[in-house]
This record gives structure tokens, C-alpha cells and sequence, in this order.
């Protein structure tokens, strides 16, 4: 395998949250591709036909009053418009639209990191499945070793970052 272009780590952290989907802002996979903000969204606006409403769209005013209340920026400086973010589906779209040679090895890490992402959530749905299962055979004796292990899993949990509203 290849060198990665960019960390593991740092591309998970850039996977966010919002109305149901794992998405990446506008501004972090411009600067993972190494183009100007304004240069991606650009060429995404000339292929808008591209981008349905499940593969990219406009943070709402309360999205982004969230989001930068979580990232720390400022009132006056920083973001001046919402910005788009892309789901998974998206950000496969933009290696159709970004043809450089580093668009595209980015957009593989990206998509790896997206899988990773996928079987981690899936491992602790079945590790959560599993417990539960024991607890019904089991008597209440290990009530208490019950809700250790399941608080131990929930405070994994919510370091997973959130953004937006949920219904």
C-alpha cells in the first residue's frame, strides 16, 4: 500500500455528524485536496447536476451557529457564509469533478476512512446487541457488571463528533 498523503487520524477527525449523515465541510476537503475553498465549491457549482440534496448541501443558520460554536471561531473572522458539506456519496462525486493525481489519492484515504468509520459504529451496535442478550439469561447478580460495561460503551460513544439537529 501506498503512503498516506494524509493521517488516518486526521482525516476521522474531520468526519462530522449532521442531519443523519457522516459528512466532511467544505473547507477541510479543500484543504486535504490543496485547492482554495472557494475553487472547490466553484467547481462543484458547474456541476450541480452532480450534487443532489443527499450528496451535498448548505449548512442552516443553526447548523452553523453549532458549528462554530464547537470549532471556536470567531464572530468576526473565519466562516462569512454556511458552508456545504458532502457525504460520503458526494465526496465521491468530487473525484469526478477534482481530476488532479492528489484529489484522487486523497479521495481514496477518504473513503477508507469513511469504512473504518462504518465497521467501528457496527462493532459496538453488536457488542450492544450481545450484552443485552446476556442479560436476559443471566440472574441479577451481574446487574452491576451489566451497567459497568454499558456505561464504559455509551462514554465511547459521545466522543463521536455531532453537529446539527436530530428528529
Amino acid at each position: 500500500m501506498a503512503k498516506d498523503i494524509v493521517p488516518q487520524e486526521i482525516l476521522a477527525s474531520k468526519i462530522l455528524m449532521m442531519r443523519g449523515h457522516k459528512v466532511m465541510l467544505d473547507r477541510d476537503l479543500a484543504a486535504l485536496y490543496g485547492v482554495a475553498t472557494r475553487d472547490l465549491n466553484k467547481a462543484v457549482s458547474r456541476n450541480k447536476e452532480r450534487f443532489p440534496e443527499d450528496f451535498m448541501f448548505r449548512v442552516g443558520k443553526k447548523e452553523l451557529e453549532n458549528l462554530m460554536f464547537q470549532i471556536g471561531t470567531s464572530s468576526w473572522g473565519g466562516t462569512r457564509k454556511a458552508p456545504y458539506v458532502f457525504t460520503e456519496h458526494g465526496i465521491l462525486m468530487l473525484s469526478s469533478v477534482l481530476r488532479s493525481r492528489r484529489a484522487v489519492q486523497v479521495n481514496i484515504q477518504i473513503m477508507r476512512a469513511f469504512t473504518k468509520t462504518r465497521e467501528l459504529l457496527s462493532t459496538h451496535a453488536e457488542l450492544r446487541r450481545k450484552l443485552e442478550e446476556m442479560e436476559k439469561k443471566y440472574d441479577h447478580q451481574f446487574a452491576a457488571v451489566f451497567d459497568a460495561i454499558k456505561n464504559l460503551i455509551s462514554a465511547e460513544d459521545k466522543d463521536v463528533k455531532k453537529i446539527g439537529f436530530t428528529a
